[in-house]
């Protein structure tokens, strides 16, 4: 592998979604999940990648608490940038999983330009600074796709991750009856 992504890490630990969480659609060569961002919270993915040993390319990829709301959301992608900050390569900004209540309402162009001054500002400020990406959803519309350029440029982070899963389900040849039987998720 060129590189490995880490996450998504949120600042306190949280088991995710209910399980089952991960769902095959054979036919359509697809899965569909809600994993949650299960993870053990972005002190303890710090102290694993201390002890790293390898080279590889290691990117964070960073988000909120399920149970952080939105106007709070900034405090959250702040501890893991810095938590993590020594120990990855890169950062993923993640405000478009389809799995975390009202998450993508961050893709929205205010509380993203701010969201991602604010990192970008704590990452120049720090010497060294780390490309900062944002995921963004394929669900996104024309305008909403202006505005993500708008912000990328204004806020001079290094790129965008195109894309995340879709919540979209037209596209599958599965039944009906397996697709419901799936659930709610983003479709890969």
């Amino acid at each position: 592998f060129g590189f490995i992504e880490i996450g998504t890490v949120t600042p306190v630990g949280q088991p995710g979604n209910e399980k089952p969480r991960l769902f095959r659609l054979p036919k359509d060569e697809a899965l569909i999940n809600r994993m949650g961002f299960n993870n053990g919270g972005s002190k303890a993915a710090a102290a694993r990648l201390k002890k790293r040993r390898s080279k590889i390319i290691v990117g964070g990829n960073i988000g909120k608490n399920k149970v952080t709301p939105n106007e709070d959301a900034l405090s959250d992608y702040v501890k893991c940038f810095d938590d993590l900050f020594d120990v990855v390569d890169y950062f993923a900004v993640n405000v478009s999983s389809p799995n975390t209540p009202g998450l993508r309402a961050l893709q929205d162009k205010e509380p993203l330009l701010h969201l991602l001054l604010t990192l970008q500002q704590r990452n120049l400020s720090k010497g060294n600074p780390k490309p900062i990406l944002l995921k963004i959803a394929p669900d996104l519309t024309n305008g909403q796709l202006d505005d993500i350029i708008q912000i990328v440029a204004e806020s001079g982070i290094a790129g965008v991750i195109a894309t995340n899963t879709t919540i979209e389900r037209a596209p599958l040849i599965s039944s009906a009856a397996e697709i419901a039987a799936c659930g709610a998720g983003g479709l890969s």
